[in-house]
């Protein structure tokens, strides 16, 4: 059957999903009195000392007087203040007075905000004082220009939690390393922010996952985001209100969650900048045969090797990226040592950056545990098998991994059957080994859809390097029907470039990637029935993958955007969808409400 979808374009996107509570009544009963309706209101600013607003400001203590007694919540998560402060501002409360002592002198001439968030809470409901701001200018004048804009993930577009927001002044592209900003403040929820108070000039706009705290981009690790373009801020474009921010701002909608969600001028795609430091990240040594030692970047040609052992005492597995080089020993004598003193050659950034060969000593230890009084099971070895829930698909081909590299096979001992009721019928089956794996083996076999087979593994059939002999093992399956499950086929349109088509499962885990063929169509063949979700990478290096950014070579991450809503996949149904992919950065608020991994970054 095929089913006709519609053409769509992707609606806008920055948002989060509204959560909607009723309450449920119940049968009046008779209750002790409670003392009164529950206290909702946050509490009030009664006086500040110099005032809100104050202008040539020379004081370095602040003290605001609330209408109750109130705490401060996560105050060093919370507060900050802009521009920033060589030294953080001290603190404290008493009675129903906040007290700030500022530890440096303020510059001269410029406006001064203290951020509080939703840091002010009153004591005993924790009702919170909203975006609660001090505000003073040591000159004569409050500077009261604005900047707006939304910030998210580049990958997926999603909002980020914990970013700041940075303003500089200074141009170079060496400021956001090595000074502090001009002007600072933290997104919010949904990814929209605001800087308020801002002096008229040209700025730099940043974004930043401050992971040490300093406000500045100087760990590799760090999300960031940057503008291509600079800040021009003036009077006549960036003077906003708050009681207009909702109208001079584009304000979307989405029906399906009666949420709207602030659009700012300035958009700002985080990322994590590759890396492009060689050094040896991990070692370990998890069984008494078995040494690992992993590099944080694929060698590409270096070096990358063992010394200290003679090379008739080992095997060498390298993983498929080459950054990973496990160990297998082979004398009995050398592995039963607790200690062993081991020399690993890698590829080593210094600090010039340059990168050299480097030889380190690594001590490898493992301790026998002691025996368990009492008969223990005994440990078979046996190869698994990639056959899941008894079915494999059309097509599919059966792999064996052995948990050791494999020294010899005997394919005598491999047998499969085409299992008709009663009647088992031997076909034949040729098992290979993996050209990239020393503990895999394929095995190939004309297999027919809808079919039952069995898949005997005897006794003997595969031998490892430490002479232990598998053990006989049997698996039943059968080649699920093609029309057992249901197809895909994207059709983009508007496409210009190297496109790559992503099936995505309701958490955003990659299922398949394709690039479109003839026509602009990807398919999307053998999907189990269910929701999927549809992304597509812009690949403007052409390399066949999405690609971060770099600041400092002024590299974007390369531009994502999704399928409107999510796409519901039948058993035995071919759904023709078209995808207009004329616009770049664009992602349902559907999808971003519902998207489990929000809740874990």
């Amino acid at each position: 059957m095929i089913r006709k979808v519609s053409t769509a374009t992707a609606a806008s996107a920055f948002a989060v999903t509204a959560v909607l509570m009723g309450l449920s009544g119940s049968c009046a009963k008779i209750v002790p009195p409670t003392g009164g309706s529950r206290d909702t209101e946050p509490p009030a600013v009664v006086k500040s000392i110099p005032p809100n607003g104050s202008l040539f400001f020379d004081s370095r203590t602040i003290s605001v007087t609330f209408s109750e007694f109130v705490t401060l919540d996560k105050l060093n998560e919370k507060f900050m203040i802009s521009p920033p402060m060589d030294k953080k501002p001290e603190i404290s409360l008493k009675g129903k007075t906040m007290r700030v002592v500022l530890k440096e002198d303020p510059r001269e001439n410029t406006t001064y905000t203290l951020y509080f968030q939703d840091a002010v809470r009153d004591l005993n409901e924790g009702n919170p004082l909203l975006n609660f701001q001090y505000v003073f200018s040591t000159g004569s004048y409050l500077d009261s220009l604005s900047v707006t804009g939304n910030v998210v993930t580049a990958a997926d577009l999603n909002p980020a939690a914990n970013i700041l927001i940075l303003l500089h002044s200074n141009l170079s592209d060496t400021a956001p390393r090595k000074r502090l900003p001009d002007y600072i403040t933290l997104a919010d929820a949904q990814g929209y922010f605001r800087i308020d108070n801002v002096k008229e000039g040209t700025y730099n706009i940043y974004a930043l996952g401050d992971i040490n705290g300093n406000k500045k981009y100087d760990l590799q690790e760090e999300m960031f985001a940057f503008s291509d373009t600079t800040v021009k801020v003036t009077p006549l474009k960036n003077y906003i209100s708050h009681s207009q921010d909702s109208l001079l701002l584009a304000r979307r909608k989405d029906t399906a969650f009666r949420e709207s969600v602030l659009i700012g001028d300035y958009p700002l795609y985080l990322f994590t900048a590759p890396l492009n430091k060689y050094y040896l990240t991990s070692s370990s040594r998890d069984l008494p045969y078995r040494l690992r030692y992993t590099l944080s970047l694929p060698p590409h040609g270096y070096r990358f090797e063992v010394e200290g052992f003679n090379r008739d005492e080992y095997i060498t597995e390298k993983s498929s990226k080459g950054d990973t080089l496990t160990i297998w020993l082979l004398d009995s004598l050398r592995w039963s040592e607790p200690d062993l003193m081991t020399y690993i050659i890698y590829p080593y950034t210094d600090t010039s950056g340059n990168v050299i060969s480097r030889r380190d000593t690594v001590k490898m230890r493992f301790f026998m545990q002691k025996a368990v009084r009492g008969k223990q099971p005994v440990t078979k070895y046996i190869p698994e098998v990639n056959i899941k829930g008894g079915t494999v698909k059309p097509g599919e081909m059966i792999a064996f991994l052995s948990p050791s590299p494999v020294r010899e096979t005997d394919t005598s001992q491999i047998i499969l059957y085409r299992v008709n009721k009663d009647i088992r019928i031997k076909i034949p089956c040729f098992l290979s080994p993996d050209s990239g794996s020393i503990r895999r083996y394929h095995l190939s076999a004309k297999l027919i859809e809808g079919e039952r087979y069995l898949l005997v593994a005897g006794k003997g059939a595969f031998r490892d390097i430490y002479g232990e002999v598998s053990d006989s093992a049997g698996f039943q399956f059968t080649v699920r029907p093609t029309n057992s499950y249901g197809r895909l086929n994207v059709k983009a349109v508007n496409m210009t470039g190297n496109v790559i088509i992503q099936l995505l499962d309701k958490s955003e885990k990659i299922i398949a990637e394709k690039v479109p063929g003839p026509g602009g169509v990807a398919e999307f063949p053998l999907l189990e029935k269910g929701k999927y979700r549809l992304r597509a990478v812009y690949d403007l290096d052409g390399d066949g993958k999405w690609t971060t950014g770099n600041f400092y070579k002024h590299l974007q991450p390369e531009p994502v955007t999704y399928y409107p809503d999510e796409i519901d996949v039948m058993t035995d149904w071919v759904i023709e969808q078209e995808w207009d992919l004329g616009t770049p950065y664009l992602k349902s608020t559907r999808l971003i409400g519902t998207n489990p991994s929000l809740n874990q970054r």
